[in-house]
């Protein structure tokens, strides 16, 4: 099983059409056929939106995307129209609010990899490739690849997980023109990402995008580079061989796990609450990242 232990009734404004709750965005629609993207405190571990929130997770990844938008800005536009909160939305929408332009959205997830971890280091381990993409020998947890590689996914339903595919097979299924582009454009991004990353002394091992398509020009969309769609290592703590500490959520997914949760994630059980001691660790590492990444005060 999986899904939210409890989901959220939307918000309803007037003006704006809402038009998903997802695990921690929710989307709406304008009257001219703009998207309100909202982000939200919750969070999700092991396929399920937990009970607890993260208090400013939301502001947090939306204020980052900014931050990193404005980065990547001259190798691929964004959807962002403003940041200015509708009429009529709660005072808390104030800076996790996003209107954007509605695109096309390309069905593949791009993702980036630098480093050797999870699923890839799963599949290295038994075959010498990830996603298909032959390695050399003598590579561990957490080492750095010879250089990045890009491995799609396709967009699975809602509830589904993604499903790792070849290039072959994403040019195959949107065409080989966009297919390079989305290829070329992923590891471009995340190149001039990983180098900002590491002299903030962060190490971006892995990452992920979504792009859409307006008037048959690419765009990128969603969140970008956040802790919640990036794997993000302290640099002077990385050691290979071993996992890494992650300025994510991961203290959550190994609490869920551990025996003092009390929780088995093969059951039927949905997941308990979080201690407040997880919550607080989780936040200040949310807000250390921003902090280290954009040389600014979390306030």
């Amino acid at each position: 099983m999986s899904g939210f232990v409890t989901k959220p009734e939307p918000v309803q404004v007037p003006g704006l059409v809402h038009l998903h709750t997802g695990k921690v965005r929710d989307l709406y629609r304008t009257g001219s056929g703009e998207l309100v993207m909202v982000a939200s405190d919750r969070t999700s571990a092991h396929d399920w939106v937990l009970p607890n929130e993260i208090p400013d997770k939301g502001r947090i990844l939306t204020q980052l995307s900014l931050w990193w938008f404005e980065r990547i800005a001259d190798i691929v536009p964004n959807h962002v129209i403003s940041t200015e909160v509708p009429a009529g939305a709660p005072a808390d929408w104030k800076g996790r609010t996003l209107v954007c332009r509605s695109l096309e959205m390309v069905p593949v997830e791009a993702v980036a990899r630098g480093y050797l971890a999870g699923s890839g280091l799963a599949e290295y381990q038994e075959s010498r490739t990830v996603c298909g993409i032959a390695l050399p020998e003598g590579l561990e947890n957490s080492s750095e690849l010879p250089a990045p590689i890009y491995t799609p996914a396709l967009k699975a339903e809602v509830g589904e997980h993604d499903e790792n595919v070849s290039y072959e097979e994403t040019a195959r299924r949107i065409g080989a023109e966009l297919a390079a582009q989305l290829r070329r454009t992923t590891l471009d991004v995340y190149a001039r990402a990983r180098d900002i990353a590491r002299e903030r002394g962060i190490i971006l091992a892995d990452t992920k995008f979504e792009f859409g398509l307006l008037d048959g020009e690419l765009l990128i969309g969603d969140e970008v580079l956040t802790p919640d769609s990036s794997r993000y290592w302290p640099a002077d703590q990385w050691q290979p061989g071993r996992s890494q500490p992650s300025f994510d959520k991961q203290l959550i997914r190994d609490w869920l796990v551990s025996p003092a949760s009390g929780w088995d994630r093969h059951g039927e059980q949905p997941p308990p609450a979080l201690p407040t001691e997880i919550v607080e660790q989780t936040r200040a590492r949310y807000i250390e990242v921003y902090e280290r990444l954009t040389g600014t005060t979390w306030a």
